[in-house]
């Protein structure tokens, strides 16, 4: 057994040594005593929890009778998936004037954070909430500034972070405005709208009611005595089976502002008269019912409030007062039915109602029960002024604002544009060389130097600057994914993963698996890099015996065979399993992690330096992913001659992955595209047939009857 072998055995030991010091590790999840330990930290003097009877998944903490804060836990509100494709659970302590007093994720599913880097980190992370209002607007990385606080992020795990930064701060807010700790829905209301002056037309009242300028709701006494069905108000005052279908209210709203509305139904005069008592801000709505049920209630007296109507819109209620009624008892609308009331109301300013924005009159209807005891039930009528009667100024947002308002996903791609446009034209780059390859091996020097530096690319900004190492655990990913319920969110997370697989995809399809492991994958690049240092340094090389070569192809295809099967059953097992890729040991996490993965992967970069890429050729799971599809590429451009094998083993000899066989066939499965091959297809001073026929041109020998003669080497 020869020297290579009994390495790549010690790194097979050295793999599964690594894989027991993870099953070992400590894997973050959720522990029922985590929230306790939270808040046992942050107020050590609470003596009681309650869940609030509002929403039992915020619990409210007492020391004593004395209320000191509430507590949740994010799930509850918010299923952002992270990375990993599923969401972080968080506890969140608020005080009562809505600051966050801790915040501890206590379950995630992070590759990156589960066996990578420490759990610490992500606490540090964390712990720079603390202090923070929840209604403040919070960043990963930047500056702070009065509109934003900027929080640091975690080297490895931007995209995680990123992820934890919107969950911890948009359940605060959340919870923060259902505690009415904090205000909300102010920012989101859109410009006011404008009402259009001009455009009077005409209409009767059957084209009002047609068009939805004026709505109407219909109640039967039978539809209010099923609301009631269940309360203590069943079977008081219920219709008989004859009576259930008699209206009960036929109840009708519109917006008067509007000319076309309220000068057809008031008539001009009434109309001006109208638009002059209304103060900036102040709106009037006109209501009408026909019915035994009346909108203004009998119970009514002047200085009281209209205890049957009120009007909601973007969350709030405002009743009617007796100054803001006033009588309608003239209309003008041709076909306008006969009501038994009517009247006009004034929205008053304070409210700063939007008459281009949805609302609803609510209308209640009571029932007693006792002697002091009634049941209520509310009915609305919808109302949604057509946008043929109002204008809305375009909202003015900065880029700022605007990047806030969008997806995760679109957050994440805008802060990595110059990583996407350097990814972007590298990749083109490397599209030139593979179109233009027979052009480029012709000058060997030129494509050395090029290969080199694209090499130096690859490792330095796609995989240590950009974290653009991919891995099995994306494949793994994105089969679960398929089987358990397809996201795009949780691919388009990360940018630069997912424009590397799209390229990878369409590369696999058109050359096979040979153009990622050659040029695009990092640690590929570091060890071929390592391997010409090692040359130049004379240090010996070590070739696999062929025999050994084709057996040790199938040690990867069984990694990626386990890895498969114990996925489908525990996904978070084959992540961890997945260590058998030194990729985030020496990629993501640049070596900067616990000593057995450091150790494993320094071993794999060290016997590299005697044979090249002994761990993609034999090792690799990912590879063997690749490698699967390659039998479906479009193009085989690498090109033979019907010399190559017999009699002639130069390229074999040459190839240091051992891609080609010694019948002179490639092996697409295995090869690397770095186009040595191809620069000894047209070098005629190193290709044997070509150097025959240099010879025989200057001999004169290619004349008929001199047949072509190439230098046989000796085959050990």
């Amino acid at each position: 057994m020869t020297l290579v072998v009994r390495i790549l055995l010690l790194c097979l030991l050295m793999g599964g040594f690594s894989a027991t010091a993870l099953q070992a590790a400590p894997v973050s999840g959720y522990e029922p005593v985590a929230g306790r330990q939270v808040i046992e930290k942050t107020f050590p003097e609470v003596t009681r929890y309650q869940p609030l009877e509002e929403n039992r998944a915020i619990q409210a903490l007492y020391a004593g009778e004395k209320l000191k804060g509430y507590v949740y836990q994010s799930l509850d509100f918010v299923q952002t998936p992270a990375y990993s494709g599923k969401p972080v659970n968080a506890v969140v302590v608020l005080d009562p004037e809505g600051k966050i007093r801790a915040a501890r994720v206590i379950e995630h599913h992070e590759p990156i954070l589960l066996v990578g880097i420490p759990e610490r980190k992500l606490h540090e992370f964390t712990d720079q909430y603390v202090g923070l209002k929840a209604d403040q607007k919070v960043t990963v990385g930047g500056t702070s500034n009065e509109r934003k606080v900027a929080v640091d992020g975690v080297s490895g795990a931007t995209v995680t972070v990123m992820v934890i930064n919107e969950v911890l701060m948009r359940t605060a807010h959340r919870v923060g405005v259902e505690l009415g700790v904090i205000e909300g829905g102010a920012s989101s209301r859109p410009p006011m709208a404008q009402i259009r002056s001009d455009g009077f037309q005409p209409r009767t009242w059957e084209e009002l009611t047609g068009n939805g300028a004026v709505r109407r709701l219909r109640l039967t006494r039978g539809q209010v005595d099923d609301a009631f069905l269940g309360t203590p108000a069943e079977g008081i005052d219920e219709a008989s089976q004859a009576e259930r279908e008699d209206t009960l209210i036929d109840l009708y709203a519109t917006y008067l502002d509007v000319p076309t509305i309220g000068r057809n139904l008031l008539g001009e005069n009434q109309y001006r008269r109208l638009k002059a008592e209304l103060k900036p801000g102040e709106h009037a709505i006109a209501v009408m019912a026909n019915g035994d049920y009346s909108f203004k209630g009998s119970g009514y007296v002047r200085g009281g409030i209209f205890d049957r109507i009120q009007i909601r819109q973007f969350g709030d209620t405002f009743n009617f007062r007796d100054l803001d009624y006033y009588r309608l008892s003239d209309v003008y609308a041709e076909g306008m039915p006969d009501f038994n009331e009517m009247a006009i109301f004034i929205i008053r300013q304070q409210y700063n109602f939007d008459p281009g924005t949805p609302w609803t009159l609510e209308l209640t209807v009571k029932r007693q029960t006792g002697p002091l005891d009634s049941e209520f039930q509310v009915f609305p009528l919808e109302y949604q002024l057509p946008d043929t009667y109002y204008t809305r100024p375009e909202p003015v947002v900065t880029e700022e604002e605007w990047l806030e308002s969008q997806p995760m996903w679109v957050q994440v791609w805008y802060q990595k544009q110059f990583q996407i446009t350097v990814l972007g034209v590298g990749i083109a780059v490397l599209l030139f060389i593979l179109f233009f390859q027979d052009w480029l091996v012709r000058k060997p020097r030129m494509m050395r130097w090029i290969r080199h530096g694209f090499l130096v690319y690859t490792l330095v900004f796609i995989g240590w600057y950009a974290l653009g190492q991919l891995s099995i655990v994306n494949v793994l990913t994105f089969v679960n994914s398929l089987i358990s319920g397809f996201s795009w969110e949780t691919f388009l997370i990360d940018p630069i993963i997912f424009v590397l697989w799209a390229v990878v995809a369409g590369i696999v399809l058109l050359w096979g698996r040979a153009v990622y492991c050659g040029w695009l994958c990092p640690f590929g690049a570091l060890q071929e890099l390592l391997n010409e240092i090692a040359r130049k340094l004379k240090i010996p090389q070590y070739t696999v015996p062929f025999a050994w070569h084709e057996r040790l192809w199938a040690i990867k295809y069984i990694i990626l065979l386990v890895l498969f099967g114990v996925s489908l059953e525990a996904m978070g097992t084959a992540e961890q399993m997945a260590e058998v890729e030194p990729f985030k040991t020496a990629i993501t996490l640049h070596f900067a992690r616990s000593w057995p993965f450091v150790l494993y992967a320094v071993a794999l970069l060290v016997v590299n330096l005697f044979t090249r890429k002994v761990y993609c050729r034999y090792l690799c799971p990912l590879g063997a992913a690749l490698a699967l599809p390659t039998k479906l590429r479009v193009f085989d451009w690498l090109k033979r001659r019907k010399e190559c094998g017999n009699p002639c083993r130069l390229c074999d000899k040459e190839c240091e992955v051992q891609a080609i066989h010694p019948d002179g066939r490639i092996n697409y499965m295995e090869c690397h595209y770095c186009l040595d091959c191809q620069m000894t297809y047209f070098d005629d001073h190193k290709c044997p047939p070509l150097i025959v026929k240099r010879r025989g041109k200057r001999r004169g020998h290619n004349a008929p009857g001199h047949p072509e003669q190439i230098p046989v080497a000796q085959v050990e």
